[in-house]
């Protein structure tokens, strides 16, 4: 526990809080008693049940980041924006990424560098910013970072705007970098939330065209993702840290496709594959290693791919605010 910061329930920002992540990032905090405070352009129909303030992070100037995180007297601050999001696109030029990836993360920086109580920022990076490796190399944190685009570029200055403050002192920072989210609630631009309109499409009667390719990839469901934020708001060893977090199992598109037939019973023969290039913000294998996530943080994975799937499905379908999960998060 640091100094300054109270023992029982805390007071959370999360910024971008209404987004994929940000949303079972907030419900995550929210579900263990904490007491959140949604941060985003605009409310979305779900946070009617949480604080909420409109806060732009990428126009918002430091004065006005620091007055609000101030006023709300947070103990942690969570930045789960990302400058690929459904609602700005994911072609974007490197300009509008650096704005929203690199710009932004380095006010949000210099705001909570200057906040009484040093509240925790945990900024959540993606496993993207390594850029393309191997097949077969296990992706751990010493790997040496080689982005092969903007987006993955800018991604990985914010997490190094994060880092540097954190190992200066400035901030009381961590950095958790993401494999592919999957799980309840997708981004509709999201690989998962095409696939769950691909299949919803089927299902009422019509032709789910996938796009396979022989890529490889880690899939971490997103409420285990919320966990390892969860963890990572009173980790004390993870201070200055980037901490992967991923299922650390690369699983063929193809087989994910499969496991989505399987799951939502709709017929295989509904389903045609569409072999054309495709479009991805990383390389074609992506295998995460877990470890340091599991002894700095206590942190594993709990949701399996099929659970994963599943949970989407049904969310998507019944157009529940929570999916069935075994129960929800575990307890800390």
């Amino acid at each position: 526990m640091r100094s300054g910061q109270r023992s029982g329930p805390r007071r959370v920002a999360v910024i971008g809080g209404t987004g994929w992540v940000g949303r079972h990032v907030s419900e995550a905090f929210e579900r263990h008693g904490h007491e959140v405070l949604v941060l985003a352009r605009g409310a979305a129909p779900w946070t009617r049940g949480l604080r909420f303030r409109a806060l732009d992070l990428v126009a918002a100037p430091v004065r006005e980041l620091v007055e609000t995180l101030r006023e709300e007297q947070v103990d942690v601050v969570v930045n789960a924006t990302d400058g690929a999001n459904a609602r700005d696109g994911w072609k974007r030029t490197e300009a509008e990424f650096t704005a929203a990836n690199v710009d932004a993360a380095r006010r949000l920086v210099e705001a909570v560098a200057t906040l009484p109580g040093r509240p925790r920022l945990v900024h959540i990076g993606t496993v993207h910013e390594y850029g393309p490796v191997e097949a077969g190399v296990l992706l751990h944190e010493a790997v040496e970072p080689r982005p092969a685009n903007a987006y993955a570029r800018t991604k990985l200055a914010g997490s190094r705007a994060v880092l540097d403050a954190a190992r200066e002192g400035a901030v009381d920072g961590v950095v958790l970098r993401l494999a592919n989210a999957c799980g309840p609630h997708p981004s509709p631009a999201s690989f998962p939330g095409m696939l769950l309109r691909l299949f919803r499409d089927a299902a009422a009667g019509g032709e789910a065209v996938v796009r396979v390719t022989g890529a490889q990839l880690d899939f971490v469901d997103v409420r285990d993702a919320a966990d390892a934020v969860l963890r990572a708001a009173t980790a004390a060893d993870a201070v200055g840290r980037a901490v992967n977090i991923g299922s650390g199992v690369a699983v063929p598109v193809r087989t994910l496709v499969a496991m989505m037939v399987a799951v939502t019973g709709v017929p295989s023969d509904a389903v045609r594959e569409d072999r054309g290039p495709a479009t991805r913000l990383g390389g074609d294998w992506v295998r995460v290693d877990n470890r340091l996530a599991a002894r700095l943080l206590g942190w594993r994975p709990r949701f399996s791919l099929e659970d994963s799937l599943r949970a989407m499905w049904r969310a998507g379908v019944t157009g529940s605010r929570d999916a069935p999960d075994r129960g929800g998060l575990p307890s800390r």
